[in-house]
């Protein structure tokens, strides 16, 4: 191989890993931060540990009027007051205690584990 085989074939190579190196960086740095920044659930707890609504866009298109007014007036949507419905799933109710089941068929949030 001639040195100015071999500088090309270095310059090349150099050339590609910078240029996957950007590409990758465009692709996945945009990513990466939405991921750590954009909560996913449709709300967070603030630090104090109050109700904060969700108010990204995409999750905001998806809201009916109702849980929309629920946020708006601070509380959680769907929180206390809704219907209660038990997991009956058989896995859930394999780790369920005696008593927690017995609360879920009166037709209660249970408080008991």
């Amino acid at each position: 191989m001639t040195p100015k085989q071999k500088i090309a074939t270095v310059a090349g190579v150099a050339g590609s890993l910078i240029a996957g190196g950007v590409i990758g960086a465009t692709l996945l740095g945009p990513l990466a931060a939405n991921a750590a920044t954009t909560p996913s659930p449709a709300a967070t707890a603030s630090p104090n540990g109050t109700f904060k609504s969700n108010e990204n866009a995409t999750h905001e298109s998806g809201e009916s009027a109702t849980v929309e007014a629920q946020e708006n007036s601070g509380q959680r949507p769907g929180g206390a007051g809704g219907k209660f419905t038990p997991n009956e799933n058989a896995t859930h109710e394999s780790g369920e205690s005696a008593a927690r089941e017995a609360q879920e068929n009166a037709g209660q949030r249970p408080t008991v584990p």
